[in-house]
């Protein structure tokens, strides 16, 4: 199994009209905090909200090159299966896509609105995967995989040739990673134009079959897909696209969930981009300093912007949370008058501001005669967080850190 650069080079010729040839941005704030120059190649901002319009629609007009024409069925979290219905239903296909029951409803919708049927099922998208196959095995339909199909791997990589012929002089490329095939693409085309480029993947430290894999040299399966990265949560990486990585990539690495969050803060923040979980898992790699980046030209691929508003706020709270600008504890105190205002005069003294408190008397470790104090207040940063801290407890206070 393998991939030419003129297939990538024909990929690239059926989506011409198709997708967008998406930024590729140099951003000063990340340079300056990762010490050298930090380029976003800003995938979030494609047709349907990621990468992965490009493989569902080089898979599907190769398909109609060979005159197959049936339903076309496919599983996702979410982004291939907008990828898969705006290309099928933009060549007359009908689809049908089976989603994990935990979806975000943003896009579901969004998959119903590009003229698929919807199908929930599972807790994630190993399950959803084998309920669209049954269903495609049962209709004699054409299943496209998400991942594991070169036709699909050839339209991915096209961002690779994109990148390098915007920044031919790349040192870095760094790809978040699910099933394999967005990172088997890029790898593939970028080595094969220029080998000196490194190609690094990133997982969700939560769910890392492909971190595992590669560095076991043998094909791992996780037993887990809880992860805010819902994008990259696959159990089961592709066969073929490991062959392509173990083949093509330089490393894996993993970030956790609170590494991601920061990273999506600062990227709503400084560069005013949404940016789903899964698309922000390779900034939070070079920020939280996985990846050396230093001194050389690093492009993070942000992968898809597809995110439920609802979950937005979550992600701001965990996010300030890990940047250290929000401090939650608890603390234990006696029932009696006055206890309260004696520590909020502790916090007030130390510049900290009071967001919320929640007072607990039914709490199981605690005594009849005290409370659980739960507070979440707003600080500087880490020094003034380790600050409060040490405060609290030369007042004698037992500070657990939520």
């Amino acid at each position: 199994m393998s991939l030419s650069l003129k297939d990538f080079e024909a990929a690239e010729g059926r989506l011409h009209g198709i997708i967008h040839n998406t930024e590729l941005s140099l951003s000063s704030t990340f340079s300056k905090m990762a010490g050298g120059e930090i380029y976003l190649k800003c995938e979030n901002q494609q047709k349907t909200g990621s990468f992965k319009i490009r493989g569902a629609a080089n898979k599907i007009a190769c398909l109609m090159s060979r005159g197959e024409r049936k339903r076309i069925y496919a599983s996702s979290a979410g982004n291939h299966a907008q990828g898969v219905a705006f290309a099928a239903t933009s060549n007359g296909y009908a689809s049908t896509i089976v989603m994990p029951e935990t979806a975000p409803l943003a896009k579901i919708q969004a998959t119903e609105g590009y003229g698929a049927t919807v199908v929930l099922h599972g807790d994630g998208y190993d399950s959803a995967q084998s309920e669209a196959q049954r269903l495609c095995r049962e209709d004699d339909g054409i299943f496209l995989h998400a991942f594991n199909d070169l036709e699909v791997i050839a339209g991915q990589g096209t961002v690779a040739l994109e990148i390098l012929r915007a920044l031919p002089t790349v040192d870095t490329i760094v790809v978040p990673v699910g099933g394999g095939g967005f990172i088997s693409g890029i790898s593939c085309c970028a080595k094969l134009i220029n080998p000196r480029v490194k190609i690094i993947g990133v997982q969700a430290a939560e769910v890392n079959p492909i971190a595992r894999s590669f560095k076991e040299k043998k094909l791992v399966t996780a037993d887990r897909n809880s992860t805010i990265a819902d994008g990259i949560a696959v159990k089961c990486p592709g066969d073929i696209s490991m062959e392509f990585i173990w083949q093509y990539c330089d490393d894996i690495v993993t970030v956790s969930d609170n590494e991601i969050s920061a990273a999506m803060l600062l990227l709503m923040e400084r560069s005013k981009q949404i940016v789903e979980p899964a698309g922000a898992a390779s900034l939070a790699a070079v920020l939280s300093k996985k990846i050396d980046a230093n001194k050389s030209r690093t492009v993070c691929v942000l992968s898809g912007g597809n995110i439920d508003v609802g979950f937005i706020p979550k992600i701001i709270e965990q996010g300030l949370v890990s940047r250290h600008r929000r401090l939650k504890f608890s603390t234990t105190v006696s029932d009696t008058p006055g206890t309260l205002m004696r520590v909020l005069q502790i916090v007030a003294e130390n510049g900290a501001n009071i967001l919320s408190i929640g007072h607990d008397r039914h709490c199981p470790d605690i005594l009849p005669s005290e409370i659980m104090l739960h507070i979440a207040c707003e600080v500087g940063g880490k020094s003034h967080a380790e600050k409060l801290i040490a405060s609290l407890c030369n007042y004698g206070y037992v500070i657990n850190l939520e």
